[in-house]
């Protein structure tokens, strides 16, 4: 057995014993809910002591024939949130019906409600959405920022619509505080595209507040849509700054590339050097359209006394063979290691790799050097009986 799946037993006996669901399970994690309604059904199903819902039935066993009792009969007390989360993963879909009135008011058990809007008995179904319908509105942030993940992989299953489409229609209809708080402080991923997509829709943020979001999700998805919405709305001034201070490439590059539709081509220059090779790429595109020359900014910076690292990998990327590849096999000497290393990455990008010069640089004391200068010897692996699989490894191995 799996650590994983003995970790999961062990969550439906800690259940059993009473512990509260913050305590068995990962809230903030959706599959940990759905996980659950299986490995409790599981539990009864592989033979394990099925638990007792004599809350609900009014004697132990069970007694599905008290689940609805005459008017005049005394209301069960509330039970714990243990016993009433087990009871709504009960296999028998009686009680997982009969404890769903129960759940209101019970904002930690309003993921397992929406659990239960895909379930296959249509009476659980229907009233775990008139549920739904009526907690979710009123819902806490942070309540919402738990159901609502578990909702939106309700989406991958045959009965799992209505509830997202509940959801969806709840994001466009609510005031835009529960919407922006839900995308900048959820911690999932898809829910927070979600609620990106109805920001975008409804025009709650102006491109200041779309930059801000590209710069600090860590999405891609959301680093990408946000942006791309910071530059179209097209105030360069307040955005600019914002995206090219981000720690995403994708996000520097957007911020980049929105130089060139505010005129403002000269100042990608600085990005030709960028760590990220989207943005560089962005960079050459924004230089040229300004009537720059990249290759001939990267040139210069390779001939200079103090070569940035990233200069050489930036001559591979735009320049060329008979003219280049001098210079970058020069600069296989340098001192700065970072430096040899990027200009071996630049002889391989302009197919100028010397092979008896790589063979020397494999006992360069700097990893990075001899890590591409094993990558650029593959094409040769056979050629002079150097061991090139051991050498690919070792550089493997040392920049780990």
């Amino acid at each position: 057995m799996t650590n994983e799946a003995e970790s999961r037993r062990a969550a439906v006996r800690r259940l059993g014993r009473g512990l509260p669901l913050e305590r068995v399970l990962d809230v903030t994690r959706p599959k940990a809910w759905a996980d659950l309604d299986e490995d409790v059904r599981r539990a009864v199903a592989h033979g394990e002591r099925r638990p007792s819902h004599d809350w609900l039935t009014g004697a132990s066993g069970p007694g599905w024939r008290r689940l609805w009792r005459k008017p005049s009969a005394p209301a069960p007390a509330a039970p714990s949130e243990a016993r009433l989360a087990l009871a709504l993963c009960d296999p028998d879909g009686r009680i997982r019906e009969a404890a769903l009135p129960y759940t209101a008011g019970r904002p930690e058990l309003l993921p397992l409600v929406a659990v239960r809007t895909s379930d296959w008995a249509g009476p659980v179904r229907a009233r775990a959405l008139d549920l739904l319908r009526a907690e979710l509105p009123t819902a806490s942030c942070g309540t919402l920022a738990v159901t609502a993940p578990v909702i939106l992989r309700l989406a991958g299953r045959r009965r799992g619509g209505e509830a997202v489409a509940l959801l969806d229609g709840l994001l466009r209809t609510q005031p835009g505080a529960a919407v922006t708080r839900l995308l900048l402080g959820c911690s999932d991923a898809a829910t927070r595209r979600a609620a990106l997509a109805v920001v975008l829709d409804r025009g709650l943020y102006d491109g200041l507040g779309l930059a801000l979001v590209a710069a600090g999700d860590h999405d891609p998805v959301v680093q990408e849509r946000a942006a791309s919405a910071a530059v179209a709305a097209g105030v360069p001034d307040a955005t600019v700054p914002v995206l090219l201070g981000a720690r995403s490439g994708r996000v520097r590059a957007a911020g980049v590339t929105a130089l060139r539709g505010a005129g403002r081509h000269a100042e990608a220059e600085p990005y030709l050097l960028d760590r990220s090779g989207r943005t560089r790429a962005c960079a050459r595109w924004v230089v040229r359209q300004g009537g720059g020359d990249p290759a001939g900014v990267y040139r210069a910076a390779c001939a200079g006394a103090d070569v940035p690292d990233r200069a050489p990998l930036g001559l591979g990327e735009c320049g060329t063979r008979a003219v280049d590849a001098a210079l970058l096999r020069e600069l296989t000497g340098h001192p700065n290691g970072r430096v040899r290393a990027s200009a071996v990455v630049g002889l391989r990008l302009l197919d100028a790799v010397d092979p008896r010069r790589m063979e020397e640089l494999l006992d360069d004391p700097e990893p990075g050097v001899v890590r591409e200068a094993a990558r650029a010897l593959r094409p040769w692996g056979g050629g002079s009986g150097r061991p090139w699989g051991a050498a690919t490894r070792l550089s493997r191995r040392e920049g780990e």
